[in-house]
C-alpha cells in the first residue's frame, strides 16, 4: 500500500483547550485503530491512514506534560480563576507551558509510517518549520542544545529567549500535540510559570521582536508552505 502524504488541514480558530484535546484524541485513536485493523488484512484490502494538521488558538491555559513538575506552576486555583486561566495535566512530553490568544498552536496528527519512522527527525522538522518561517520575517532563530523548541540567541545565556515551545506524544508512530508559537502572545502570562521548567531563560514573541503586530493569516500560510516542503507532503483543506 503506497504511503499517504496528504495532510488534512483544519483551522479551528479559537477553541477551548479540553475540547481541542478531545478532538485530537479522537483523530489520534482513529488512526491507531486503522493501523491495527490493517495488520489483520491483506494489503489489497487495507485502508490508508489519514494525516491531520490542526491550527488553533486557545483561551488562557497552562498545561503540564508527563515529565513536568507542578511546582513550575506558580499559581493556585484562586489565582488561576482571577486570570481567567485553566490548568490541565496532559499526556505529551515536556514540562509546563502556556497557551493563549495570539499564540498559534499546531497539532500534527501524522502517521509517521507515511513519512519516516524517526521521532527525533520529526521534532527537528517541526523546529525547522518555525525557523524557516521566522527567517521570512528577518528573524534569525535556532535550537538550544539539549532543549526542544525554537530559540533566539540560544548561544548567549544573557540573551537567550524561547519563541516556540514543543511537546509531542507518539504511539505506534502516530503523533499528537505539537508546538505553541508566540506570534502576538501576551507574554505576561509566562510570569506565572517556570516555562518548560527552565529557570534561566526568557520567552519572547514575534510581535515583540518585530515591534509590530503580525498578520496571523499570513503566518499560517507561511507555516503551511514550510511544513509541506519539509515533510514532502501536500494539504487538503477541510
Amino acid at each position: 500500500m503506497p504511503a499517504n502524504k496528504t495532510i488534512i488541514f483544519q483551522d479551528l480558530g479559537v477553541m477551548d483547550y479540553k475540547h481541542c484535546w478531545d478532538y485530537q484524541e479522537e483523530l489520534f485513536n482513529k488512526t491507531i485503530q486503522q493501523k491495527i485493523a490493517n495488520r489483520n488484512l491483506p494489503e489489497t484490502e487495507q485502508t490508508q491512514t489519514k494525516n491531520h494538521l490542526l491550527f488553533v488558538e486557545h483561551p488562557h491555559v497552562y498545561t503540564l506534560g508527563k515529565s513536568g513538575d507542578e511546582k513550575n506552576l506558580l499559581l493556585n486555583e484562586e489565582a488561576l480563576s482571577e486570570k481567567a486561566a485553566t490548568y490541565y495535566k496532559i499526556n505529551r512530553g515536556g514540562d509546563i507551558t502556556y497557551h493563549g490568544p495570539g499564540q498559534l498552536v499546531a497539532y500534527p496528527i501524522l502517521d509517521l509510517d507515511n513519512f519516516f519512522t524517526d521521532i527525533h527527525k520529526y521534532l527537528r522538522l517541526l523546529e525547522e518549520t518555525i525557523i524557516l518561517t521566522l527567517k521570512e520575517y528577518g528573524v534569525e532563530s535556532g535550537r538550544s542544545a539539549g532543549e526542544t523548541g525554537v530559540w533566539l540567541d540560544a548561544e548567549d545565556k544573557t540573551k537567550a529567549r524561547k519563541i516556540c515551545a514543543m511537546g509531542v506524544r507518539c504511539s505506534r508512530w502516530v503523533t499528537m500535540h505539537g508546538w505553541g508559537f508566540n506570534v502576538n502572545a501576551n507574554l505576561d502570562y509566562f510570569n506565572n510559570i517556570i516555562p518548560c521548567g527552565i529557570q534561566d531563560k526568557a520567552v519572547t514573541s514575534l510581535n515583540k521582536e518585530l515591534g509590530k503586530e503580525v498578520d496571523m493569516n499570513e503566518i499560517k500560510d507561511k507555516l503551511k508552505k514550510n511544513f509541506t516542503k519539509l515533510f514532502g507532503a501536500h494539504f487538503f483543506q477541510k
